[in-house]
Parts: C-alpha cells; sequence; structure tokens
C-alpha cells in the first residue's frame, strides 16, 4: 500500500483567486511563483495560470529556468535580479525581466550593454521595509543610465510593503508615498501591491501588482471579508487505532493525558511532511466530522481523537488543512504563519484538478 498522505492541489480555485484579485486591483498583476509556487508546484501552476496571467515573477534564475525549459512563454521578473555577469547574460537570452536593487546589478548591465539588447528591467527603492532597495532620491539618475545603455528597452519601478498585513497600518501610505515622489514626471509603470496590499486597498491603483500568498487562497490581511479558495488540500488516512486508559499519555513526553477512556487515530502524516510539530490541540477533520490532534506530532504520524466519531478508524480520510480546516487556522495554532507551512510541504504525494 501507498503512504497515504497527499496534497491535492485545486488549480481551478488558483485561476479563479488570480482573475477575482486582478479585478480587484485594476491594474496588472504578476502571479508570482517563487519557492516552488508557495508549495503548490511552480511547472503545474505555471501552465494553469499561463493563459490569463499578464507576468510570472519568481525569486531568482533557477525558478525561471524551470519554466522555460517546460515551454512557459510569459514575461518571468526575477525578484531577485541577477548575482553575477554570467547570470544576467541567461536572463537576458531568455526574456527574463530582471529587478535592479544593488549598484552591482546596475553596473553588471553597464558592464555588458554592448552583448545585450531588449533587457526589460525593473528598478526597486527603498521606501522603509530596509531590505533590498536603491535610493529614491536618485531615481532620475539611475533611469538615465539605464535608458543610455544599448542593452534596456524599458525600465519599471517598484518597492515592498512592509506592513501592509499589519492591523491599523499607515506606514504602507508613507512607503507608497515615497516611491510616487522618486518617479514623479518620470516614464515608468510602478509596482507597489503585494497581495496585503492589493487586499487593504492601500494607495491608488498601480500600474502592476504581484499577486503571492492571496492568489493561493489565504488572505493576509486581519478583518477582511475578502473571499478567497484554498488551493491546497493537506490530507492523509488513520493507518492504526490505540485504544487509550483515562490517565495515560500520548506521543513524545507524555506532553497530553487523555481525561477519559479514548480512542486515538494514527495518522501518516508528521512534521517532516510539513505539518508543525507544535500544533497540539488543533482543529482536523475526520470523516468529514470536526476533532483536534493529541499530543506532539512525531517526525512521520501524529495522532487524533476519534473518541466521539462514531465508526471512524483505520482508513478515515483526514484533512489537515483544506476548504474546511483553513492552513491559516493551523498556523496561528503553532504560531507562525501559513506562508511557511505552505512552503513546507514534502514527502507527500502531489495531485492536482
Amino acid at each position: 500500500m501507498t503512504r497515504p498522505s497527499q496534497a491535492l492541489i485545486d488549480l481551478n480555485a488558483l485561476l479563479s483567486n488570480y482573475k477575482k484579485l486582478r479585478t480587484f486591483h485594476g491594474g496588472k498583476a504578476f502571479a508570482v511563483l517563487k519557492a516552488n509556487a508557495y508549495g503548490h508546484g511552480a511547472v503545474r501552476c505555471a501552465r494553469k495560470l499561463e493563459i490569463d496571467a499578464d507576468a510570472f515573477a519568481v525569486a531568482f534564475l533557477e525558478e525561471g529556468l524551470e519554466l522555460r525549459e517546460v515551454g512557459i512563454q510569459k514575461p518571468i521578473l526575477l525578484l531577485e535580479g541577477v548575482f553575477d555577469v554570467k547570470e544576467l547574460r541567461k536572463a537576458a537570452n531568455h526574456g527574463f525581466w530582471v529587478v535592479v536593487s544593488r549598484h552591482e546589478q546596475l553596473e553588471m548591465i553597464e558592464q555588458c550593454s554592448s552583448a545585450m539588447r531588449g533587457l526589460n528591467v525593473w528598478l526597486k527603492f527603498e521606501t522603509g521595509m530596509n531590505r533590498l532597495g536603491l535610493d529614491g532620491s536618485l531615481a532620475c539618475e539611475y533611469i538615465s543610465r539605464l535608458c543610455a545603455t544599448k542593452a534596456v528597452s524599458k525600465v519599471s519601478s517598484m518597492t515592498h510593503l512592509a506592513c501592509a498585513d499589519v492591523e491599523g497600518d499607515d506606514f504602507s501610505t508613507k512607503q507608497i508615498e515615497k516611491l510616487m515622489n522618486a518617479t514623479r514626471g518620470l516614464d515608468c509603470e510602478l509596482s507597489f501591491c503585494n497581495s496585503a496590499g492589493v487586499l487593504s486597498s492601500k494607495g491608488p491603483p498601480s500600474d502592476w501588482a504581484r499577486l503571492g500568498i492571496a492568489m493561493y487562497g489565504v488572505n493576509p490581511v486581519p478583518g477582511s471579508s475578502f473571499s478567497l479558495e484554498p488551493v491546497m488540500e493537506l490530507k492523509s488516512q488513520i493507518f492504526d487505532v490505540k485504544n487509550v486508559k483515562e490517565g495515560e499519555g500520548v506521543g513524545y513526553g507524555c506532553a497530553v493525558r487523555v481525561s477519559r477512556d479514548s480512542r486515538v487515530g494514527i495518522v501518516a502524516l508528521g512534521y517532516a511532511d510539513g505539518y508543525p510539530r507544535n500544533a497540539m490541540g488543533c482543529s482536523v477533520l475526520v470523516d468529514g466530522q470536526l476533532t483536534k490532534t493529541l499530543g506532539v506530532i512525531s517526525m512521520d504520524m501524529l495522532a487524533v481523537d476519534i473518541t466521539d466519531l462514531g465508526n471512524s478508524g483505520q482508513g478515515s480520510q483526514v484533512e489537515l488543512w483544506g476548504k474546511h480546516i483553513r492552513v491559516a487556522e493551523v498556523a496561528q495554532y503553532a504560531r507562525t504563519i501559513p506562508y511557511e507551512l505552505l512552503c513546507n510541504v514534502k514527502r507527500v504525494s502531489f495531485s492536482s484538478v
């Protein structure tokens, strides 16, 4: 018997979320496929989105090359840009759009200007996140330098919002104002809205949104009622059942002792598969019925309480997260974020609909 743990990817939900978010934003939108499409499978997601997506975005060159190698032809933006001249040449040869957020990257383009043509550059400006970005006060100089090369055919500008998912945030407005001021009077498209920026309606619509976590069905904005469809369902089965006496412990350290005679289902999925180790007492669905995990999550398995679930037992279907148990709920219980959980899913069978 094949191990029954699996991640089911609903590609129709992915496409529906992309279209809904792009319409709500009002401009064009990058479909962000970095980190293997947030754990959902970059190739399968790109193939589903290619007809409708305006462009894709990935973190670095190798992620972009993976998509080109399977025939994806849509524009692909490299969010970290390139790390050396060799990468720059490869990026140009494959038609990638490149982010320039460091002086060294600008100098690489100037150095190679005689050997390249048609490069689409996105200048990234530092507006307050203090992670990546150039000095906005020199925007005019940077754009002039790029346009003076023979390599560059188009220059656009972007920044990244640090606090758009923070309740009561007003820092995003200040960041957007900095980008608008830096590029005022310059002929370039702008991108500043990530998923949280789109859903919290920060500032005017930018020319380009960058749709990441929201496209996969997770709303990152506290209190937002914007409806999104979960794209990943993490599933497994109960493969053994233990009858545990009142007062006995379950799992490592006997961290949980049952308060009554209990039936405990052992599920074929654990923290090595991407389910968080500290999600003790988190909600799960067994045969469509709500229950919870018991004890510390093991590397390859976890325990669930099936005492009140009638005939549930060996072979019962278990939803760890998906359309009924939201990954955001699991993440909150485990004191982390949905991004981390989704990106960490592995050692399971992936299938898509």
